[in-house]
């Protein structure tokens, strides 16, 4: 079989019904045992999304301008978004211990989400690559940094990590408008303030393993470099949607009247 598909002779993935949801790291291992090829296919197909982006940061800040930098982060963010949307609705289905063949349901997601994942990847790639451009020149002026400087890029890489969980969750389990995307997750994020901070630290302390170990990380990334993080995040975020918005219940509701045929 391919790497994509799968085996039809097989009974589908999940859990028995009624069974009780492990907590924390369980659940953790649960997730990342149960799911691994998931979460491995889902994690390819997002590391594709990002090479346009990252490739076009890189020939902008060898050539030191911050125009090319923001120009490629806002193009390979119209690739980065429906993959970026892919990898949150892997992980949201495992959360929600959904049946189901994976492909079948990452094409369907697609389809419904990758429209509205255009303008989030957009603005997403223009903040990280803007981000980086500011942190390489940091590192490589030889100059002690200002503080406005280390304040500005302190406070945009931690809204951007508090906030864009939120965004790409909701994009992949509600029908919402980009306003209601953007104002929603700033709300949420800052009203859940403790727990979402810290879930912000750990994308930074990841992602700073990741970029001060390069070249060697790039073996990780497209194992599981995005899915990890990324699944640590949605344990964090989804609890808090569902919470707010009765959304598994909903979402049970619907399945259910869709396979009823009503």
């Amino acid at each position: 079989m391919g790497l994509f598909h799968s085996n039809y002779n097989k009974p589908g993935p999940g859990v028995r019904k009624d069974e009780p949801r492990k907590k924390g790291l369980a659940r953790f291992g649960e997730i990342m045992g149960r799911d691994m090829g998931d979460l491995f296919r889902a994690n390819v197909l997002c590391t594709v999304g990002y090479i346009p982006l990252l490739a076009l940061v890189f020939l902008g800040i060898l050539g030191r301008s911050v125009l090319i930098v923001a120009a490629g982060g806002i193009l390979g963010g119209l690739l980065l978004g429906p993959c970026y949307a892919g990898l949150h609705d892997t992980i949201l289905r495992a959360l929600r211990d959904e049946p189901g063949y994976w492909w079948n349901t990452y094409k369907k997601a697609m389809r419904q989400n990758w429209k509205a994942s255009l303008v989030p990847g957009m603005l997403l790639g223009f903040l990280l690559a803007t981000q980086l451009f500011m942190l390489f020149f940091m590192l490589t002026s030889g100059a002690q940094a200002s503080l406005p400087s280390l304040v500005l890029l302190f406070a945009n890489v931690l809204t951007t990590a508090m906030a864009a969980p939120f965004v790409f969750a909701q994009l992949v389990l509600m029908d919402l408008p980009l306003g209601s995307l953007l104002k929603n997750s700033l709300l949420l994020a800052l009203s859940h303030a403790p727990k979402v901070i810290l879930m912000a630290a750990v994308q930074v302390v990841y992602w700073g393993v990741i970029i001060a170990f390069l070249p060697y990380t790039t073996l990780w990334l497209p194992l599981f470099g995005f899915a990890l993080v990324t699944v640590i995040c949605m344990m964090i975020v989804f609890p808090i949607l569902d919470k707010t918005f009765d959304l598994e219940r909903k979402i049970n509701d619907k399945r259910e009247q869709e396979f009823s045929g009503q």
